[in-house]
């Protein structure tokens, strides 16, 4: 049997150079090269198979923190409900759930600037037992994080953490100030030094440059950042950016070209703002990347799980389950009835 993981332990170095992973997003590369190009590198690490992530907003709102993209950031009168951590078997429950609708990965979230010694302590035992009772990889969303707590967490289990670069380090101050890109950097070392899979994207659209983008991409390549999601701004009420960029399609779609290519053997993921911003392109942006999110992305709605697993079956490809079973949803046979298409099509004028 195929093993499903085809990703070596060790990241590749990028297949192409500043200059034309710039070219990419300046759209001076034809479109269909530059997506063959990403395709390949994605076919012989990743084979068909799309992995499925699916969120829990384990703690959200009462963040000290001001990034300009963020609902639950401080004074950001954005309306979202505020709770401290859930318990661990409402976490277990959604755990649960997100496996039964066929996530690769669970990922937990919780707001703030970094975990306490005490949330870490919460923590912990649930992400061993969702290894243990589910059989599902965890990831953990927790904001800055230290040597000692990144070693109680790998003693638990946990399979990866995310912590977002966001941006290059010249725009970052444009996007917060309550803490540093180095900070961040800082925090992708540690998880690196303790055998911790690192999981760092960015977000598109918050005014940066397209030298900002593909120095981001090439950081992320430095620091053997293993899954990257690369993320679509959502101007979400009280967000806080002075230069939201309006992204078509095609750049949308670009931006994980250029990502593969620079990181070529790593998880790229579709994440948040993928249905809006690719819009009629969604099917091809699994061609460069070999993840998704489903369900939604903490305070913003997404596709459900059942709309994508159709876009990944529909496009050629596998969902990929915790348990290694591909994911497949029976096709809507009505649509193929011969009633139903020409109802369809009744009022298609007829051509000569």
């Amino acid at each position: 049997m195929e093993t499903l993981e085809r990703q070596p332990q060790t990241l590749e170095a990028p297949t192409i150079n500043r200059t034309v992973a710039l070219e990419i997003l300046q759209g001076k590369t034809i479109l269909t090269e530059s997506l063959h190009a990403a395709y390949l590198l994605r076919e012989k690490y990743f084979a068909k198979k799309v992995k499925i992530h699916i969120l829990d907003n384990i703690r959200n709102g009462h963040c000290p923190e001001d990034c300009g993209y963020c609902a639950q950031r401080k004074k950001a009168n954005s309306g979202i409900q505020k709770y401290s951590l859930k318990s661990e078997e409402e976490i277990m429950a959604s755990a649960r759930q997100a496996k039964e609708n066929g996530a690769f990965r669970f990922c937990m979230v919780t707001s703030g600037t970094g975990p306490t010694d005490t949330s870490i302590e919460k923590v912990a035992p649930i992400i061993a037992r969702i290894n243990k009772e589910l059989g599902m990889k965890v990831c953990l969303s927790a904001g800055l994080l230290d040597a000692a707590k990144a070693e109680k967490l790998k003693a638990a289990g946990l399979d990866r953490y995310n912590h977002n670069l966001n941006t290059s380090a010249e725009h970052y101050p444009e996007i917060c100030s309550t803490h540093t890109f180095q900070d961040r950097v800082n925090t992708l070392e540690v998880l690196q030094e303790n055998g911790i899979g690192a999981c760092s994207g960015l977000i598109a659209g918050m005014g940066e440059s397209e030298e900002d983008l593909v120095s981001v991409a090439f950081e992320l390549n430095r620091l053997q950042v293993a899954s990257i999601p690369v993320n679509y701004f959502i101007p979400i009420s009280g967000h806080a950016l002075k230069n939201v960029q309006s992204m078509s399609p095609e750049y949308c779609l670009r931006i994980l070209i250029m990502l593969r290519l620079v990181n070529p053997n790593a998880e790229i993921r579709a994440a948040a703002g993928r249905e809006g911003h690719l819009g009629p392109l969604q099917a091809m942006a699994l061609f460069p990347a070999n993840s998704v999110f489903a369900s939604g992305y903490l305070n913003v709605k997404g596709s459900d799980i059942y709309e994508t697993v159709r876009l990944i079956q529909n496009a050629g490809f596998v969902a990929e389950t915790a348990s290694g079973e591909p994911l497949e949803i029976s096709q809507d046979e009505s649509f193929y009835q011969e009633e139903t298409i020409q109802e369809m099509y009744k009022y298609q004028p007829t051509l000569d």
